[in-house]
């Protein structure tokens, strides 16, 4: 079964940044969607940016447009995500996971049979 490790969390002040990693322990399919998910303290569970194997295709939530960048590298089976200018509500546990196909459905969680552990980012004032 395919397993994804996320890493690259920590602790850091408002307007910082953190770069997380998810590797893949191989490739379920020849193509498909990988997508950052985050937990905050208090809100539900979300989906935060995605990205398909051709690497043009990019998804992410209005919150973290201008802040976040999601990117991956096939070779090694990796995505990235780049979090600048950091803020207290970017707090949470992050996971990452992957279904086939991104598209207009990208952060339906039900859609993502694989799933990783997470890594915790904590962003203070």
């Amino acid at each position: 079964r395919v397993q994804l490790v996320e890493s690259g969390g920590g602790s850091v002040q408002a307007g910082g940044s953190l770069r997380l990693s998810c590797v893949a322990s191989e490739s379920p399919y020849r193509n498909f969607c990988m997508t950052w998910f985050r937990r905050s303290p208090g809100k539900e569970r979300e989906a935060v940016a995605a990205i398909y194997s051709d690497g043009g295709h990019t998804y992410y939530v209005d919150s973290v447009k201008a802040r976040f960048t999601v990117s991956r590298d096939n070779l090694k089976n990796t995505m990235y995500l780049q979090m600048n200018d950091l803020k207290p509500e970017d707090t949470g546990m992050y996971y990452c996971g992957i279904k086939i196909m991104c598209g207009t459905t990208w952060g339906r969680q039900g859609d993502y049979p694989y799933w990783g552990q997470g890594t915790q980012v904590t962003v203070s004032s």
